[in-house]
């Protein structure tokens, strides 16, 4: 996911020519790793879709995919037919507020018949505010953060965990099915959807710091990794994080698919909303902390299979 500020951003097919866009059925803001997967998607299966990303080479393969651009978040927002729908794929609450509020702002291009889809993994609080304000203004919400990676999004296997009034997800159930075959209805409460996601991420944060520590531990041992993990794919060890993150550990690869600072805010806001309920619970804490280790020790921009490489030099 690409960060949004609202800013302007340079269009590669020309000065001015999104702002002269043909109408869209989805607008997507943010099309880094997950967003750009579902612009793909979308674009494959017939869609008209419109993209605002600040990157220059998401903005291409934006295009490459068949999707228009927008230069801003409010321009994309006005490309919408009436009953389209905006979708943010940005990192954090900040940025979601950013992209609908902010200068450039979408939201005061929507119309009462239009809705936002929040996919981004943040706070229960960050996405019923956000509701709120956009509820104010006669738009519909729909929490719906996503899991699986962006090989999943691209082919429509991703899990979309959505929470919204049961009228909202039927008049946008084609859009959804298009999105994902794992389509999760989780309540009509807005908030619910974020509040699964992060329980999801923890457990992933929980899996992936207990796959890299028993591969760091085998390796101490003198045992082979790969075969090792051949093991625990196939027995009572085996997680798909573990699986996913360790096998390209082991090669070396720690080119960014999912950074560090992801699952380190995912565990971070997970434990945060624990607290809140009440919830002291033995792990979830430990293993938030590993992500801030390996945040501080320079790993923030790689993938977080690199968690293996910061436990290898874990010492009693």
């Amino acid at each position: 996911m690409s960060p949004m500020r609202g800013v302007r951003i340079p269009s590669p097919v020309g000065e001015g020519v999104a702002m002269h866009l043909p109408a869209c059925r989805v607008a997507i803001v943010g099309a880094g790793n997950m967003g750009g997967a579902m612009v793909a998607r979308l674009c494959e299966l017939g869609w008209s879709v419109v993209v605002c990303d600040i990157d220059p080479v998401r903005q291409q393969q934006a295009l490459e995919a068949g999707a228009c651009l927008a230069d801003t978040p409010e321009t994309a927002a006005r490309a919408l037919v009436a009953d389209g729908v905006l979708i943010v794929c940005v990192v954090d609450a900040a940025q979601s507020h950013d992209v609908l509020f902010g200068a450039g702002g979408a939201a005061a291009s929507l119309h009462s018949g239009q809705a936002v889809m929040l996919c981004p993994t943040i706070a229960p609080q960050d996405t019923e505010a956000l509701a709120e304000v956009l509820w104010a203004q006669g738009l519909d919400c729909i929490d719906a953060p996503m899991s699986g990676g962006p090989v999943r999004a691209r082919d429509g296997r991703m899990s979309l965990i959505v929470a919204a009034p049961d009228g909202v997800l039927e008049r946008h159930a084609p859009l959804l099915a298009a999105l994902s075959t794992k389509v999760f209805r989780i309540s009509e409460r807005v908030g619910d959807g974020a509040r699964t996601k992060l329980v999801n991420n923890l457990l992933a944060g929980i899996n992936l710091v207990g796959a890299a520590e028993v591969l760091a531990l085998a390796e101490r041992l003198g045992l082979d990794l790969s075969t090792t993990l051949d093991v625990i794919e196939q027995s009572s060890g085996q997680s798909w994080i573990g699986s996913d993150r360790m096998r390209r550990a082991i090669a070396g690869d720690l080119a960014p698919r999912a950074h560090v600072t992801l699952l380190e805010k995912d565990t971070r806001l997970a434990v945060q909303a624990a607290r809140a309920a009440g919830f002291a619970g033995p792990l979830g804490e430990r293993v938030a902390g590993v992500f801030e280790q390996a945040h501080a020790a320079g790993m923030a921009d790689l993938d977080d299979a690199a968690l293996l490489q910061l436990l290898r030099g874990a010492r009693s």
